[in-house]
């Protein structure tokens, strides 16, 4: 089972989106495909038509009184399936400081679905946090989406500098960039020359597109409604690439 969160500080820069689409991607290679909506928002459940809820909320998760299993939700697509975000997990890190091993709790939850899915996509909340560290310790790649603006390429390196200081493998961050618009002169020149400390980028960016933002109205991952688009093209380029970079992917 191979874990990889979509994960930023900042907001706004295509995280749902991605784990959305490149979710659907792996489930239609013939992955069994799980995908956690981790931000209270609840917009990966949104976006499935999914009740963003669980029935006592995320607190009897993390104690371990409840299943992950109990609250996993069949999508619409063969092989997708979504754990739904709940209000709740806004007092997660509360939840995790109470207890017992707090920063592997996360990795301690997904253990029995290891040979039920082969990759479980995490989407999560804009913060650094003691959920951040647990989403660190669990996943296999953390997926970075980033705007090629000043302020996104701050919060990248600011990202890095935690994985140092706490002694994480940052060769698990991949960062891409996202919402490019090559019409701005910041967007082209970033992209046509990356900064020498991103490490790992990805060759794949996603443009800024307006049917990303449709896909809120259609309710669905861009391939379906949108499958001859840019966009669906460059996220399926997107996929292929993160699978070159993860040991022993499909």
């Amino acid at each position: 089972m191979k874990v990889i969160a979509t994960y930023n500080i900042k907001g706004g820069v295509g995280k749902t989106a991605t784990a959305v689409n490149l979710a659907w991607l792996a489930a239609r290679e013939g992955a069994p495909t799980l995908i956690w909506d981790l931000d209270p928002q609840g917009a990966a459940s949104y976006y499935f038509r999914i009740r963003p809820t669980i029935k006592g909320g995320g607190k009897r998760l993390v104690q371990g009184k409840r299943d992950l299993d109990d609250f996993i939700r069949g999508t619409d697509y063969e092989l997708l399936d979504l754990l739904p975000a709940d209000f709740s997990y806004r007092k997660m890190d509360l939840y995790l400081e109470r207890s017992k091993n707090p920063i592997s709790q996360l990795r301690k939850l997904l253990k029995p679905f290891r040979n039920e899915y082969y990759y479980v996509f995490l989407d999560c909340p804009p913060s650094i946090s003691l959920v951040s560290e647990n989403i660190f310790e669990a996943t296999d790649a953390v997926l970075v989406p980033t705007i090629p603006t000043t302020l996104s390429l701050r919060t990248y390196k600011q990202i890095r500098s935690f994985f140092r200081k706490h002694g994480l493998d940052a060769d698990k961050i991949l960062a891409f960039f996202s919402m490019v618009d090559r019409r701005k002169t910041m967007h082209r020149s970033i992209v046509d020359t990356p900064p020498e400390y991103m490490k790992n980028l990805l060759q794949t960016a996603i443009p800024y597109d307006s049917k990303v933002e449709q896909m809120g109205i259609e309710r669905t991952p861009l391939a379906e409604f949108a499958p001859n688009s840019r966009t669906a093209h460059c996220y399926e380029a997107l996929w292929n690439d993160i699978k070159k970079r993860i040991p022993n992917m499909r």
